[in-house]
């Protein structure tokens, strides 16, 4: 079995623009606080807390919570981390005023009933000046997934859907465009967006066999730096990702 990575992937934006802020929180303070809501097994908790942050998950799933705890002992933080089990609706009452430095919303809108009161959620965790990093699947990489599957009907279901759903049996609530999803954000009120990029625009693309006959890293991850700002590649991204800072 292969073992689940531990810390932040230098290739991937999202990784990348996390390590940024990080690296200005630890300019201030010893310790950065993150608040990971819907963060279910650690994905991005674990190697977080691995990087030296004090973690808090917030996850409606026990299940998934418990993946967590054993994930964060393998690692060697479990003190590190902290398990709450609730919905995004109670976060102010199991957060308890924590005001995180960095707060996570990734894979989470995509599921919630309330998108917008869950965004007021998290910036309501969030320390001022902190910051928001949502991350929410896109609607046209759907779209295009099933086009090349050959689900052509499921695809056009999917792309004339005002949820970008492709019907009662799939799984998402809503799968998004990026100016909804800036919008969304710079609804709330109290948060700035300060980034708009997309998540694996084109890294999935690349065939097995191309990348492992040579495919050069560094060419490969300056390809996806690049397409990850720039429209339209950056709207045809598996997940948008939007950064927006809380105003102080």
């Amino acid at each position: 079995m292969t073992a689940r990575p531990t810390a932040l992937p230098d290739t991937d934006v999202v990784a990348a623009a996390l390590r940024e802020e990080l690296a200005a929180v630890a300019g201030r303070q010893a310790v950065p606080r993150v608040l990971d809501v819907g963060g279910g097994s650690g994905t991005w908790a674990v190697p977080l807390a691995v990087h030296g942050c004090e973690v808090t998950v917030v996850d409606s799933s026990a299940n998934a919570l418990a993946v967590l705890r054993s994930r964060a002992r393998d690692a060697g933080v479990a003190d590190r981390v902290r398990a709450v089990q609730a919905d995004v609706d109670a976060l102010a009452d199991v957060t308890g005023g924590l005001g995180a430095d960095l707060v996570l919303g990734h894979g989470l809108l995509e599921y919630v009933d309330d998108p917008a009161g869950a965004v007021h959620a998290l910036a309501a965790a969030t320390a001022p000046g902190g910051l928001v990093s949502v991350l929410v699947a896109g609607r046209h990489a759907a779209v295009l997934a099933r086009v090349v599957a050959g689900r052509v009907s499921e695809a056009r279901r999917l792309l004339a859907d005002p949820d970008g759903r492709a019907g009662p049996g799939d799984q998402l609530l809503r799968r998004m465009e990026t100016e909804e999803v800036r919008a969304l954000v710079e609804a709330e009120g109290s948060l700035v967006v300060e980034r708009v990029q997309g998540h694996r625009v084109l890294a999935d693309l690349v065939p097995d066999h191309a990348a492992d006959g040579g495919v050069a890293l560094a060419d490969l991850t300056a390809l996806e730096e690049l397409a990850a700002v720039t429209p339209p590649l950056r709207d045809l991204a598996s997940r948008i990702h939007v950064l927006a800072r809380r105003t102080p």
